[in-house]
């Protein structure tokens, strides 16, 4: 098989990373790759923003002040670098909201790719703090722009456990055919 079916058949998320993380030239060729998915009128419906060292405890103070607490969190701290993917919002007939949406996920999920094929630890993380006002500012977003998570980036860990791949999918329990008459 291909090196891109391979690559998808052996992706993990890396949930602990150690301190290395590709350099700043050697993510903007990742970038490039990862904006090649489909993207119905090129409208390039996305950013990528770069969060490093102290930018990553800014981070951690809009996720604690999100929260109504003072401090930093150190959630951020959990990896050398981070990758906010927002969905820029572009004006279209054409293209709705939702489906700039998946131009953006799958930019992340085909970076996640590239960057664990390279070599790099990656994980996804989400949750309540990508719609935070605290976080949003911090991150810089504009009014047509919506924060959908970081990718959390580092060296790859010797394995703590043997394996550690997900099972194989069973993809005939997802893949179904069209009811026949129902036109």
């Amino acid at each position: 098989m291909s090196g891109a079916f391979e690559a998808a058949r052996s992706r993990r998320s890396w949930s602990k990373v150690a301190d290395a993380a590709p350099t700043h030239a050697e993510l903007l060729q990742f970038v490039s790759a990862a904006g090649r998915v489909a993207d119905h009128s090129s409208l390039k419906p996305w950013r990528i923003i770069e969060i490093r060292g102290n930018d990553r405890r800014v981070l951690g103070r809009a996720m604690n002040k999100a929260e109504g607490h003072k401090g930093a969190s150190t959630k951020p701290l959990r990896a050398p670098l981070l990758l906010a993917v927002v969905v820029s919002h572009r004006k279209s007939s054409k293209v709705p909201g939702w489906e700039q949406e998946a131009v953006a996920s799958g930019v992340a999920h085909m970076l996640s790719l590239l960057l664990d094929e390279a070599g790099w630890g990656v994980f996804w993380r989400t949750g309540g703090y990508t719609r935070s006002k605290a976080v949003a500012k911090a991150h810089g977003l504009s009014k047509d722009e919506e924060l959908l998570g970081w990718l959390y980036v580092g060296g790859k860990p010797p394995r703590s456990r043997p394996g550690g791949h997900r099972k194989p999918l069973d993809a005939s329990k997802f893949v179904t055919r069209m009811p026949a008459g129902k036109a």
